[in-house]
């Protein structure tokens, strides 16, 4: 399943989001303490992910899920603030209709 969402308040221009892509977010909790108190996004906000996914490719060995990550949506040469407040409400939604499976026994976070 694709969602879309509006990258800007007109929505001349929109990004196609796969499961997979939501999936990654999840697995690397990366919307986890992203804004302030105040839930507010705004470019500070978009920089700070893209550090905290930088961070994260040095530190691992094969993230080609978070390298598609970037290179479809977080570093898409239309994405800002808007765009990824409304991916931010997407994943919410997505979130709550998909709960996370609990981890089998002697599983560690990061393994697919």
């Amino acid at each position: 399943m694709t969602y879309t969402i509006p990258l800007n308040s007109r929505s001349s221009h929109t990004l196609e989001i796969t499961e997979q892509t939501l999936e990654t977010i999840r697995r690397y909790s990366l919307f986890s303490h992203l804004t302030d108190s105040n839930g507010y996004v705004d470019e500070t906000v978009l920089d700070k992910l893209k550090w905290q996914i930088r961070s994260l490719i040095a530190s691992q060995t094969d993230c080609k899920d978070l390298l598609d990550l970037c290179i479809d949506v977080i570093y898409h040469n239309k994405m800002k603030a808007y765009g990824l407040q409304q991916l931010m409400k997407v994943y919410e939604t997505w979130n709550q209709e998909n709960p996370k499976q609990e981890p089998e026994p002697g599983e560690t976070p990061f393994q697919d």
